[in-house]
C-alpha cells in the first residue's frame, strides 16, 4: 500500500536494539519505514502483578530478545494446542464459539477497561490501550486522507466498545457497527448515545446502526470496510474466508489489522503463552503479511497502504486494500 508523499501518517514501530520514535506509513509496499519510537525494555521493568493481570491469548509481551533466547528451552514445556483444544471443548465449538463466550463474559470486563479511560489498569493493560488507540487513529487518518466521510457508509466489523465507530459518526459516515459479543455491542451502543449528542448548528450525527454478528454472517455493500484487531484469534485458514467475505461487501476500501508473523513476534507469542494468566482467554494468532496479502489478490484486493503499530506490549500490522 502506498502513501502519496503528502498522506503518510505517523505511527509506532518497535526495534529490540535501539531506542525508537515515531515512525510513517511506507510509501508503497516495497518501501522502508523511515524513522522508528519507543524502547523495548527487558521483561523486568514490568512487574509480576502487571504481567500475569494483563497477559492472556491475546495479549503478547514483547520481552527483550536476550530474554527471549534465555526462555528457549521453556518453549517445548508449553502445550497452547492442548489448552486451545480445552477450551473449545469447554464451550462446546471452534474458535468462534471461544470469542464469542470470553467477550461475553470475563474478557468483556477486562477490554472494557483496557478500551475505556479508567484509571483502573496496571501498566500492561495501559500500554495496549495506548497500542489499540494508536491502531485506530491511523485507521481513522487513512479514511480520512480520501477526503470527507461525510455520507460514506462504513462497516465497522469486530466494533468491540465503538472506538472507531463512534470518531466515524462524528465525522458524519453511515455506520453499520458489529461484534460477536453482545455485551460489546450493548456497551458500544451506551456510549454511543452519550458521546454523540447535537453540534453546534443542532444538528446530531447518524447514530451507527448496531448489530451483533460474526463476520461471515455481515451482509450489505459499503464504500468501506474496516476490521481492527479480530484476525488475532483466528487461524489464517480461517481468516483467509473471513477477508474473502469482508472484500466482497466493500466496493472501495478494506481496512484491516492483524497482529503480524515475524521469527520474533511468534517467539515472543511463544514466551507469552507459558504465562497465560489468571483467567483462560481467546486462543492467539499471528499472520504473516505474505498470507494476508495472498488472500487479499485471491479475490481482486490489493495493498495500497500499510504500516506498523507497536508500543511495549502491543503490536499490529495496519493496511488499506483496494480492488485491484
Amino acid at each position: 500500500m502506498a502513501f502519496s508523499s503528502s498522506m503518510w501518517s505517523s505511527l509506532f514501530v518497535p526495534n529490540p536494539n535501539k531506542t525508537n520514535r515515531f515512525a510513517t506509513f511506507s510509501p508503497s509496499s516495497h518501501s522502508k519505514l523511515l524513522t522508528t519510537t519507543f524502547a523495548i525494555p527487558p521483561l523486568s521493568t514490568a512487574t509480576a502483578a502487571d504481567v500475569t493481570g494483563a497477559i492472556d491469548g491475546t495479549t503478547v509481551a514483547v520481552i527483550s530478545g536476550g530474554f527471549v533466547a534465555g526462555l528457549t528451552a521453556l518453549l517445548s514445556l508449553s502445550d497452547p494446542e492442548r489448552r486451545r483444544r480445552e477450551q473449545a471443548e469447554e464451550v462446546g465449538g471452534d474458535d468462534k464459539e471461544v470469542v464469542r463466550e470470553y467477550f461475553n463474559n470475563n474478557g468483556f470486563q477486562r477490554w472494557k477497561k483496557i478500551y475505556g479511560d479508567t484509571d483502573d489498569v496496571n501498566r500492561v493493560q495501559r500500554d495496549i490501550r495506548l497500542g489499540h488507540s494508536k491502531t485506530v487513529e491511523n485507521a481513522l487518518q487513512m479514511l480520512k486522507d480520501e477526503g470527507s466521510l461525510q455520507g460514506v457508509t462504513i462497516c465497522d466489523a469486530g466494533c468491540g466498545t465503538g472506538s472507531l465507530s463512534i470518531p466515524l459518526a462524528k465525522e458524519g459516515a453511515i455506520v453499520c457497527a458489529s461484534d460477536i459479543s453482545a455485551a460489546m455491542v450493548a456497551e458500544a451502543e451506551k456510549l454511543a448515545k452519550e458521546q454523540l449528542v447535537s453540534s453546534e448548528n443542532g444538528v446530531s450525527p447518524a447514530m451507527p446502526k448496531f448489530v451483533v454478528s460474526d463476520l461471515e454472517s455481515l451482509d450489505g455493500l459499503y464504500d468501506t470496510v474496516v476490521c481492527l484487531d479480530v484476525m488475532i484469534h483466528y487461524p489464517q485458514s480461517k481468516a483467509d474466508g473471513m477477508i474473502a467475505h469482508l472484500a466482497s461487501l466493500a466496493e472501495k476500501r478494506l481496512i484491516l489489522s492483524f497482529a503480524p508473523k515475524t521469527f520474533y513476534y511468534d517467539a515472543l507469542k511463544r514466551v507469552g503463552e507459558l504465562f497465560p494468566g489468571p483467567s483462560k482467554a481467546t486462543r492467539a494468532y499471528l499472520h504473516s503479511e505474505a498470507d494476508v496479502e495472498r488472500a487479499l489478490r485471491k479475490v481482486g484486493w490489493t495493498i495500497k497502504k500499510k504500516g506498523l503499530i507497536a508500543t511495549q506490549f502491543y503490536f499490529a500490522k495496519l493496511i488499506e486494500a483496494v480492488p485491484m
